[in-house]
């Protein structure tokens, strides 16, 4: 890409963030003094960027009752009980995050070489007398030598701990009984709010009988815990520092 061209596009970038943050800076100044807004309750189905999941599904067998039997097929229990099990239905989420990772790596490499060639005997005599400058010797024409050294080292060290619980809908009934949830919670304490995101495919029988269940058994999870506000603004960077460090080439 040419200079001019990667100019006019980080030109139109910048351009269009500033308009962007323009827009947010209005619409937040116009909420100076209140306490932000919640979200209204709605349905996840209908949210912009939302996508119906497709997985690998078994062959679907049909339910049905066995002769002189009052047990049904791919039941769980002889009685029907409470758990969700059908789109719309509501079941508690235990989110239990407890990770911790250290790591510590060092890295050292050092290569050194040296290379030299020349003439010796009487050809080398005679290149000294006729072409060479006096002081020089054809015994050693050509040498090179070349050496590198590099050394690193990285330390990571990191511990998360979050607690809560969530209720989620069932958004989706997959081919094979697997159900697929996304439960939203938003508390506001002081003009701030806090936002809690779950979302993922369960199994019917990872479902205890209070019809909950824990986030580990939760396959795809996406579960995100953020917050909004006053305390929120003043611990992220302003809109022009992260402009800057995402265009800025050093």
């Amino acid at each position: 890409m040419a200079p001019h061209s990667r100019f006019v596009k980080t030109a139109a970038v910048l351009a269009l963030t500033l308009a962007t943050a323009a827009c947010g800076s209005a619409d937040r100044l116009s909420q100076v003094g209140q306490a932000p807004a919640l979200t209204a309750i709605q349905d996840p189905t209908t949210t912009p960027g939302y996508r119906p999941v497709q997985m690998p599904m078994p062959t679907p067998q049909a339910v049905h009752y066995n002769s002189n039997s009052l047990w049904r097929s791919g039941a769980r229990a002889f009685f029907k009980d409470q758990r969700a099990a059908r789109v719309g239905d509501i079941l508690t989420v235990l989110v239990t995050i407890s990770d911790r990772a250290e790591f510590d790596n060092a890295t050292e490499r050092s290569r050194s070489g040296r290379d030299s060639s020349g003439t010796g005997g009487a050809v080398g005599a005679a290149i000294n007398t006729l072409f060479l400058p006096s002081g020089t010797s054809a015994d050693n024409l050509v040498s090179s030598e070349g050496a590198s050294e590099f050394k690193g080292s990285g330390k990571v060290d990191r511990e998360e701990t979050l607690e809560t619980k969530v209720a989620a809908v069932v958004t989706q009934l997959l081919p094979n009984g697997n159900m697929v949830i996304e439960g939203r919670q938003e508390v506001r304490v002081n003009f701030e709010v806090r936002e809690l995101i779950v979302a993922g495919v369960v199994r019917p029988e990872d479902i205890s009988s209070n019809n909950t269940i824990e986030s580990s058994k939760i396959a795809e999870a996406r579960i995100g815990y953020g917050g909004r506000g006053q305390i929120t603004d003043v611990q992220q960077p302003r809109y022009g520092s992260q402009v800057l460090d995402i265009v800025l080439p050093f």
